[in-house]
C-alpha cells in the first residue's frame, strides 16, 4: 500500500494511537485530512506517524482523550 494512502491502524508501531488522543482532529482539507491540535500541523498521514518520521522519537504529546459521561437508563 504506497504511503499516502491513510489507514485506520488499531495501534500505530510506536504505540501511541491518534484516535484516542484529545488533541486528535481531521480535517476538512482532502489533501492533509487528520491534525494534531497540540502540535498545530496537519498531514496526509496520522500525526503520530508523521512525528515518529521526522523526530526518530513516538509522539510525546499523547494524552487519552476523556471518557463521555455515563447515561442512566432511568433517566426521565
Amino acid at each position: 500500500m504506497p504511503p499516502n494512502i491513510p489507514t485506520y491502524p488499531k495501534n500505530t508501531s510506536t504505540g501511541v494511537n491518534c484516535w484516542q488522543c484529545r488533541f486528535f482532529a481531521t480535517s476538512w482539507d482532502p489533501a492533509l485530512p487528520y491534525s494534531c491540535k497540540l502540535l498545530g500541523f496537519k498531514s496526509r498521514m496520522l500525526p503520530s506517524m508523521q512525528v515518529q518520521q521526522l523526530d526518530g522519537r513516538a509522539c510525546q504529546g499523547f494524552e487519552p482523550k476523556p471518557s463521555a459521561p455515563k447515561v442512566s437508563a432511568n433517566r426521565q
